[in-house]
């Protein structure tokens, strides 16, 4: 099923909120069960992020082929790579 544009409005608008989870993974997996869900660190990818939060960089991942791939067409998305930033402290 592929990501709507409400979702993706939703899905910026958790990662965006101050003090938005250290770990929202859960939360969204909990809203949005029907994407893939995927979490990593920033260094396992070297594709641009559709978009960058403080703590995370939001790729879209298209599954629709018999390969993965990331995608930054969100019509095609059909789950998310949320990439851990460090946090300067």
């Amino acid at each position: 099923m592929a990501l709507t544009a409400k979702e993706l409005i939703e899905i910026e608008r958790l990662l965006a909120a101050d003090g938005a989870d250290i770990e929202p993974l859960v939360e969204l997996r909990r809203r949005f069960p029907q994407l893939a869900w995927v979490c990593c660190d920033t260094s396992d990818l070297s594709d641009q992020p559709f978009r960058q939060f403080s703590r995370f960089d939001l790729h879209l991942l298209d599954r629709s082929d018999h390969c993965v791939q990331i995608t930054a067409d969100p019509t095609r998305a059909t789950g998310i790579v949320l990439a851990k930033r460090e946090v300067e402290q």
